[in-house]
Formats: C-alpha cells, structure tokens, sequence
C-alpha cells in the first residue's frame, strides 16, 4: 500500500504503525508517530492500523540549543 512518510511516498507492506517503523528501519530509534496529524503514542502504534493515502509523520528529538 502507499502512505506518505515524512512527506515522501513509500510503497510498504506493513498495515500498522509498528510494523511500518521496522519496514522502514526506524525500530529501535526513540520518535515520535502521527497519522493524518494526529499524534500515535508508542503503545498505541501496534494497534494503530494505516490505509492507502494516509501520512505517517516520523519526528527524532534532536539536541541542542
């Protein structure tokens, strides 16, 4: 299915937040996750299933000041 990422369309396998996250090698990374702008908190995201069409926001916390 696709989904916008960041943005950037993405032909993926995955149906679900989570599964999208490992698909696209963001496991194990600390982000933050929203769909269609609404914010996924990370328990959520397995149960947080996507569709055709739907954006995925991936945000990494930066450091700095």
């Amino acid at each position: 299915m696709k989904i916008s990422v960041n943005g950037k369309m993405h032909n993926v396998a995955a149906h679900n937040v989570a599964h999208v996250l490992e698909e696209l090698r963001f496991d194990g990374t600390m982000v933050a996750t929203a769909v269609n702008g609404e914010f996924v908190p990370a328990v959520s995201r397995a149960a947080q299933c996507l569709a055709e069409g739907d954006r995925l926001e991936v945000l990494c916390p930066m450091q700095g000041g």
